[in-house]
């Protein structure tokens, strides 16, 4: 008797007892993760981190660009190769961040991406317990997928591609787990119309494609070696053969949707010929596999053996679609660290209810029923909704100064690119690729760039000239010989930078603790021709 006392004392009022106001107006876990991350990321020093990469300068100008020509390009204008076609194939995320840029600075930038961001993870954590994680479990490993996904925290439309993955797992998931005849199955036809979307805002789409065939696949060997020996065995093999029939119409759909882009089929030739240049794919940093000396790294080592543990132990509870996921998933995050964010969301989701649910923790299971009533987001939507008005004022509250989102002076040539602005220097500038983006947002249209992170624009003969150029290979002045280069604004310390300051024909104009401008003797500054044309 006692011990029944003390079970039934534990026992969670049923969801009837709690008032409609509380259960709309008490933020859940869910909401309470979006806001912390959504604060942590606008109004803290994670804003600059956001602008870590300065290839956000390019999509903000393009965006800006399309606005005001009212046209998508086919051509670039951005640098000294401005002949060349062009696929601006992330052009719908460019207007948004150019538009958002206008109206806000780049506050409305971060504040785009700190939403998104904020969204996935704080949805990540929602669907791990739907799905029958325990609740602090899956509060840990959310922080966990989190902290990988840190290495990737950057305003980029990558960002974007998260949240459709996430939305596309768990449209597929949920119909894989209920059958087609549940709620959620509708959905599945929404998939196609987010192609739609997906395929014009980042190449990570293709990331929608192997979710599908994974469930696809699934479906498929579970219609084809399913017996027929009882009738409850008879009917998951009509609903198998069902699901295959429904998920390849969804795929056809969703195919014939990916084309419907600026470029057409030539968008896929061309993110082909890129993924599988074997010389890119090797020298481009987030292609790399993940070195597990970093801290985000780390935490994605350590989510990939908690999944080896619990797959060792608890393995055969699952699905088979589950178990490709986490092939996927591991295969992907150690192929390239761009993947890890995506491959550590995968694994929470998939192995958080294999762990164990913690059931003695009695004030844990109280507090998960009461969060699985909560059904109001009203503080996300209005945190969000108040921080654009802060970004759209200046990022001020009154005269305090809440958010200040800018590059930060240490990474770029900030000072160096102040130089230039006013120096007179028109021609098109030669600085390291991970600076072009920025030199772009600063400079554009009355100075080019030589070079910037599109490597796909740009191919691979050209980045191999310049790759031996940086690193001051043998024959390292080809590069100049053939392009006729007349400044230069380089790191402060490189080896470039040392031969150029031995190297005749050179003259340093401006030197900072960051960077250095040199530009050719006798070259004419309002000459803004193209070289090497």
């Amino acid at each position: 008797m006692a011990d029944g006392s003390r079970s039934s004392s534990l026992r969670t009022p049923p969801v009837t007892s709690y008032p409609v106001w509380f259960r709309w107006l008490m933020p859940s876990a869910a909401d309470l993760i979006f806001l912390a991350l959504l604060g942590a990321l606008v109004f803290t020093t994670l804003s600059v981190k956001l602008l870590g990469d300065a290839g956000i300068g390019w999509h903000i100008r393009n965006g800006q660009q399309i606005l005001a020509t009212h046209a998508i390009p086919r051509f670039d204008s951005f640098s000294f190769r401005f002949w060349q076609p062009w696929f601006a194939w992330e052009w719908l995320y460019d207007i948004a961040v150019g538009q958002l840029e206008a109206w806000c600075g780049l506050n409305g930038v971060v504040w785009l991406t700190a939403v998104v961001i904020a969204t996935v993870f704080a949805w990540t954590f929602r669907l791990a317990v739907v799905r029958g994680t325990n609740l602090m479990i899956a509060l840990v490993l959310t922080l966990l997928a989190m902290s990988a996904s840190t290495i990737h925290f950057l305003a980029r439309p990558h960002v974007l591609s998260w949240l459709f993955a996430l939305a596309w797992f768990w449209i597929l998931d949920s119909t894989d787990r209920n059958g087609l005849q549940s709620h959620p199955a509708r959905w599945l036809w929404a998939l196609p119309v987010s192609m739609l979307v997906w395929v014009n805002v980042h190449g990570g789409f293709l990331l929608g494609f192997v979710l599908l065939g994974i469930y696809w696949l699934a479906s498929l060997w579970k219609w084809t070696t399913t017996r027929e020996t009882r009738l409850e065995d008879s009917l998951q093999k009509i609903a198998a053969g069902q699901r295959v029939r429904q998920l390849s119409g969804v795929g056809l759909l969703s195919i014939a949707a990916s084309f419907i882009n600026p470029y057409g089929w030539k968008l896929h030739a061309h993110i082909y010929s890129y993924l599988t240049n074997r010389f890119l794919m090797d020298h481009i940093d987030e292609f790399q596999s993940p070195n597990f000396h970093g801290i985000a790294q780390r935490c994605f080592l350590v989510l990939l053996l908690i999944a080896i543990a619990v797959l060792t132990v608890r393995g055969r509870k699952l699905r088979p679609s589950e178990t490709l996921l986490v092939l996927f998933a591991v295969y992907a995050g150690l192929y390239a660290s761009r993947n890890i964010p995506v491959s550590s969301i995968l694994l929470v989701l998939i192995i958080g209810p294999l762990l164990p649910s913690l059931n003695t923790w009695g004030f844990v299971q109280r507090m998960g029923a009461v969060d699985s009533h909560l059904r109001g987001h009203l503080w996300p939507i209005f945190a969000t909704a108040a921080v654009l008005l802060i970004a759209a004022n200046g990022g001020r509250v009154g005269a305090t100064r809440l958010m200040d989102a800018h590059f930060d002076p240490r990474r770029m040539p900030v000072e160096a690119v102040n130089f230039l602005e006013h120096s007179g220097v028109k021609v098109p500038v030669l600085s390291p690729d991970y600076w072009g983006g920025y030199l772009i947002y600063r400079l554009y249209p009355p100075t080019r760039v030589v070079i910037d992170d599109r490597h796909d624009f740009y191919g691979e003969p050209f980045l191999k000239l310049y790759l031996k150029m940086v690193h001051v290979e043998p024959d390292w002045d080809e590069f100049f010989k053939i392009h006729q280069i007349g400044c230069l604004l380089l790191p402060r310390s490189g080896a470039l930078t040392t031969v150029i300051r031995e190297t005749p024909g050179w003259k340093p104009l401006y030197s900072d603790d960051v960077a250095i401008v040199f530009v050719r003797t006798g070259l004419n500054q309002d000459d803004d021709r193209a070289p090497g044309r």
